[in-house]
């Protein structure tokens, strides 16, 4: 990740600490793997901003890597000069994340010529943002130390937002065949979601059918069905089953691939196996693993949150129904699909034959079957609001536990406090029954991303 680094400087106070606050938060950066785009000691003073021409200069600096930049720090040594780095911003036009760092003070280094006020400094240069109408973030605790390890763990909460943020941006999401006639809850508005720099990619479930058909079995296919073979428990699954999922997947990836999709959502049911014989699971959760996430039912914000979470973890993310009560207790509840989930969130995975009683014998094979593994996760839901013409969410934090649980498809306990006032958010304001979910605790970085930087209202 490339960031953009603005050091504060305010010519009154001690200017060796701004020296020293450079080289520190320079080094920590490069130990964490990140490119940095700063300005020299021989640009400006320190490398420093702390009046209009150093604004300029780091203006015109971020500007010739405005493709690079992911995201900006701001750090202050000492109190900084508010309005210089409220014009460096103003004057880059980057539009990215920008996190803001202050430096504490030492009580007995508070005397004229050791002092920082870092800690007054940093409510100037908010201040200032807020008027400029730049967006940023804040770190846990008012100061923080580039030595700490608080602030390495505020650099990794960033690079996710920044993921999040620039990943969001101009995403491209695929859809596949039109929504199940019975499934109203996966209602969209693709208008809101292009009005929001979202696209959508549909391809007709015919086309993907007959490409399917047409497709010779050449060492491609017959490499993929290894691929399967490895990736879950195949040893139900009629070769010629397997040879239809692996042209599928084929066919769908190769899909993404021409129009440079981020995330997908399918027609699973019904038309598919009665058509080809085959369910899309396997073929999806494939995707899913890969980092493409694919989402059931044709639910296109599904797969948009699914690519949310994904970026926030840097892991699979997965899409469930929320199902059924766990006996008495209010807050947990059955997680549950078909199942598409990232064979490695299963254990023991196994593909089997759809459940539906509906689908004739044979001709459904490709769901992935299995309990989900216990953990900390993080659950989302995006959708659109025709009424408000906005983008909504939740978002939160549980853990999937290792309470005893006998199903099919893809299926686990999942523990949330205050479930049920959840639930009642969900119903009462019309979200799906979908909700996605990745593992971590990164629900933070989900709400300043989503939030704070592209305009989603928390419902």
């Amino acid at each position: 990740m490339t960031l953009g680094v603005i050091i504060g400087n305010r010519s009154m106070f001690p200017r060796e600490l701004v020296k020293q606050g450079r080289d520190d938060v320079l080094k920590v950066l490069s130990e964490l793997g990140h490119n940095v785009i700063v300005l020299s000691e021989k640009e400006t003073e320190y490398g420093s901003v702390s009046n209009f021409a150093d604004a300029k200069k780091c203006a015109e600096l971020f500007r010739k890597h405005k493709d690079e930049i992911d995201g900006i720090i701001i750090s202050l040594p000492n109190f900084g000069d508010e309005r210089s780095i409220a014009n460096a911003l103003r004057l880059s036009k980057l539009d990215v994340p920008v996190l803001v760092q202050a430096e504490p003070d030492e009580p007995d280094r508070m005397r004229v010529g050791k002092r920082r006020d870092s800690f007054c400094g940093k409510i100037s240069v908010c201040s200032n943002l807020n008027q400029y109408g730049i967006r940023f973030t804040l770190t846990n605790t008012h100061t923080c130390s580039v030595k700490g390890e608080a602030f390495k763990s505020e650099i990794a909460k960033f690079a996710a937002l920044c993921r999040v943020v620039n990943g969001l941006r101009g995403a491209r999401l695929g859809a596949i065949g039109t929504r199940p006639a019975d499934f109203n809850t996966v209602r969209y508005s693709e208008k809101i979601l292009e009005r929001a720099g979202i696209s959508v990619e549909p391809l007709d479930l015919s086309e993907v059918i007959g490409r399917v058909t047409a497709m010779r079995t050449d060492e491609a296919v017959i490499q993929r069905m290894e691929v399967i073979k490895k990736y879950v428990g195949t040893y139900e699954i009629p070769t010629e089953s397997l040879e239809r999922i692996a042209k599928l997947a084929i066919v769908v990836e190769r899909w993404v691939q021409a129009n440079d999709l981020d995330a997908v959502s399918f027609q699973c049911w019904t038309a598919i196996e009665e058509y080809l014989h085959v369910a899309p699971c396997t073929a999806m959760s494939l995707m899913s693993s890969g980092l493409i996430p694919a989402a059931c039912e044709v639910d296109v914000t599904g797969s948009l949150t699914m690519l949310a979470l994904q970026l926030a973890s840097g892991t699979s993310a997965v899409i469930l129904d929320w199902n059924n009560n766990y006996g008495n207790d209010p807050n947990k509840a059955v997680a549950f699909h078909c199942s598409n989930l990232a064979a490695e969130w299963l254990i023991n995975p196994q593909m089997k034959s759809h459940f539906a009683e509906t689908f004739k014998p044979g001709t459904a094979y490709g769901p992935l079957y299995g309990q989900i593994a216990p953990g900390p996760v993080t659950y989302a839901r995006i959708s659109t609001n025709d009424t408000t013409g906005r983008l909504t969410f939740y978002v939160g934090e549980g853990k999937f536990t290792s309470d005893p649980l006998e199903s099919f498809g893809g299926y686990g306990v999942i523990e949330i406090p205050e479930l049920q006032q959840l639930l009642r958010k969900v119903c009462t304001q019309g979200f799906e029954h979908h909700f996605a979910a990745t593992r971590g605790n990164v629900a933070g970085v989900l709400h300043e991303a989503l939030g704070n930087y592209l305009g989603m209202q928390l419902m």
